[in-house]
């Protein structure tokens, strides 16, 4: 499989931005505030660009990684709607930390299916917000088959997944509302919208967000570079193929990124909105966690997979001619998660 793909034209889609006030929301939470944006001119140097920015995730609302933003506006919206009911998902790490965290906030039970590549220090984690966690037989799209299936077992279970699929489309549509908060924090940091935006993806709601915020009529369209794990590039082999495609998996660092299935919603986006992505190995991950670390950059894998997909793109001639950038542009690295902790 390639590890590279592009379509400049991209950037001349536009589309609606997300609804919703998750924003307020967010700020009325205990212990919010932006999370910092954070120059890194050793990076711009060896980039070959005019800044370079690192989006730092590993404090938000007391979880060391962005996925609280979704899981929080989800479970508030869908409790508003089902009061009382227990809060059911399937999670690699920090995505299921948030809901069962965000139960807790709101005084309901979680069960949290879990892949069974999950290590087992990140389960117990979970299990110390007060969750519930079933070890599946199976890999994350395997996970996510169970706690559907379990969800839909009783009237008093509600799932809430960050991923989407045919008939399930609302709840996603939420989690990718709430991570509109910190794409409007960069905006509001910056001053209005950088040249190019690298975004790890999973599923691909993160990266949904990002085009659907930078697409929007009016407002700046800067590139998006889309990364992930070369043991498990589902967005990638979809926007190559020009259509949604399962991929395999296997174990990888980056384990917030271990997914073989596109979102159905963020799917459509993607491929009309993303104008570039890429795949990167453990080695190159690992690199920049450890070069982030010494530049005052707490990342975990997942996150610092930005800075080595940044790295893949721009240092290959080809593919930095492809992104369309001039050696004074910004770029913001979203560093979506912190050492675990």
């Amino acid at each position: 499989m390639t590890s590279w793909y592009s379509w400049p034209a991209a950037r001349d889609w536009t589309c609606p931005p997300s609804p919703g006030d998750a924003r307020a929301f967010h700020q009325s939470l205990p212990g919010y505030s932006p999370t910092p944006l954070i120059p890194v001119p050793e990076l711009a140097a060896e980039l070959g660009v005019g800044r370079v920015l690192v989006k730092d995730e590993s404090s938000r609302l007391g979880l060391p990684a962005f996925k609280v933003l979704g899981a929080s506006w989800a479970c508030r919206q869908v409790l508003h709607r089902r009061p009382g009911a227990m809060l059911v998902t399937a999670t690699d790490g920090n995505h299921g930390r948030a809901v069962a965290r965000m139960a807790t906030h709101f005084g309901v039970a979680a069960t949290l299916f879990v892949p069974d590549v999950m290590l087992p220090e990140t389960a117990a984690r979970i299990a110390a917000e007060g969750a519930k966690v079933v070890w599946v037989d199976g890999g994350y799209d395997d996970a996510v088959r169970w706690a559907a299936e379990f969800a839909a077992g009783q009237p008093g279970r509600a799932l809430v997944q960050d991923t989407a699929w045919a008939g399930y489309e609302q709840v996603p549509a939420w989690i990718v509302q709430g991570y509109r908060t910190l794409l409007d924090e960069v905006d509001t940091q910056l001053g209005g919208a950088p040249d190019l935006v690298a975004v790890p993806v999973g599923v691909g709601s993160l990266a949904e967000a990002v085009v659907r915020h930078y697409r929007r009529p009016g407002a700046g369209h800067p590139g998006v570079l889309s990364v992930e794990p070369d043991t498990a590039a589902c967005v990638l082999a979809s926007l190559t193929a020009a259509r949604a495609t399962t991929v395999p998996t296997a174990a990888t660092v980056m384990a917030g990124l271990n997914c073989g299935t596109v979102s159905r919603s963020a799917w459509p986006v993607l491929h009309a909105g993303c104008d570039a992505a890429v795949a990167v190995s453990d080695k190159d991950a690992l690199r920049a966690v450890a070069d982030l670390g010494r530049l005052g950059v707490s990342s975990g894998p997942s996150g610092a997979a930005a800075l080595a997909g940044a790295r893949a793109a721009l240092a290959d001639p080809g593919r930095r001619a492809a992104l369309d950038l001039d050696d004074d542009a910004v770029v913001v690295l979203l560093s979506t998660e912190g050492h675990p902790r």
